[in-house]
């Protein structure tokens, strides 16, 4: 009887340490991921991937415009979304999030910076705000370079074109993907010309350009900001172990700063910078793996160091 009581105990316990994991849905088994295909959403992304392979999940990562993300966070083809920059993404936020229909989980980064900027060349001429980019129209061959069509920031630019703000109306936006928009100004900043685009922090042209940020552009762009990690509606119910990993999640702009330069520098791929960071960094693995196991209800922490 006592040995029957003891390994009926034991399984109780074992039941226990499991019952978070098996709580799971098989559904949860791998998670779905949005990318608009930004430099610093790969850094986030790279690092929720790498932390989910090694507890036992499938991370999947879809490329998709910010606004098919949105909408597939709402329709449940898309899990989650660590790239909600606000205010850039203001009209979206108030459309899903505010409105219920999809979850934020948390604020994952502070203290960003998304509006136009220029090269401090351009900025010591005169261009400071964006109520003088009008009057080195000639300079800037009157465009404005965006990052891919679609995205909240080219809308804003869009907007200010079409009211005539600043007087920009006769000129072009100019919309590529983030790549081919820091090829034409690292082309530019090479022959000391004048270009105006789309910057934000964080991001390694910060440290690879000599470059301002523009004032005066607050109605569009806001504030300085941050980005927050976005689910879809009941995701962490659903999936609680996941749920609570994506919630811990928070970054800081040295760390995404220095993985991406890594990256665009060519020194290493995203999964072997992020590694080699973690590596570097491994006490940032205590608070983001806190209250999270590995799938099959192990230790979650162990799970992850193992893998580096």
């Amino acid at each position: 009887m006592h040995k029957l009581a003891t390994v009926f105990s034991g399984g109780l316990l074992l039941a226990a340490s499991t019952s978070h994991a098996y709580a799971e849905d098989a559904s949860c088994s791998t998670v779905k991921l949005g990318d608009p295909g930004w430099s610093d959403i790969a850094v986030t992304n790279g690092i929720a991937s790498f932390l989910l392979d090694s507890l036992g999940y499938k991370a999947q990562t879809q490329i998709l415009a910010v606004p098919i993300i949105f909408t597939g966070m709402h329709k449940g083809q898309v899990d989650a979304f660590l790239g909600n920059w606000m205010p850039a993404q203001q009209s979206n936020y108030d459309k899903f999030v505010a409105t219920g229909q999809v979850d934020k989980l948390n604020q994952n980064l502070s203290g960003t910076e998304y509006t136009l900027a220029v090269p401090t060349y351009a900025y010591e001429a005169g261009v400071k705000t964006f109520a003088d980019l009008d009057k080195f129209a000639d300079k800037f061959d009157n465009k404005l370079y965006g990052i891919a069509s679609g995205s909240p920031a080219n809308e804003s630019i869009r907007k200010m074109i079409d009211a005539d703000e600043f007087g920009l109306g006769d000129w072009k936006l100019v919309e590529s993907s983030e790549q081919a928009m820091l090829v034409q100004v690292g082309r530019a900043v090479k022959r000391d010309q004048f270009v105006v685009f789309l910057g934000w922090t964080p991001h390694p042209m910060n440290v690879n350009y000599d470059i301002k940020y523009l004032k005066g552009g607050e109605k569009y762009f806001g504030e300085s900001g941050n980005v927050n990690t976005l689910a879809r509606k009941d995701y962490a119910t659903e999936c609680p172990n996941v749920g609570k990993l994506l919630s811990n999640l928070s970054f800081t702009q040295e760390m995404e700063n220095a993985i991406m330069d890594k990256v665009l520098s060519k020194q290493a791929s995203n999964a072997e910078a992020i590694k080699a960071w973690l590596k570097a960094n491994p006490a940032v693995l205590d608070d983001w793996l806190q209250g999270v196991s590995s799938r099959d209800g192990g230790d979650g922490l162990a799970a992850v160091k193992a893998r580096l």
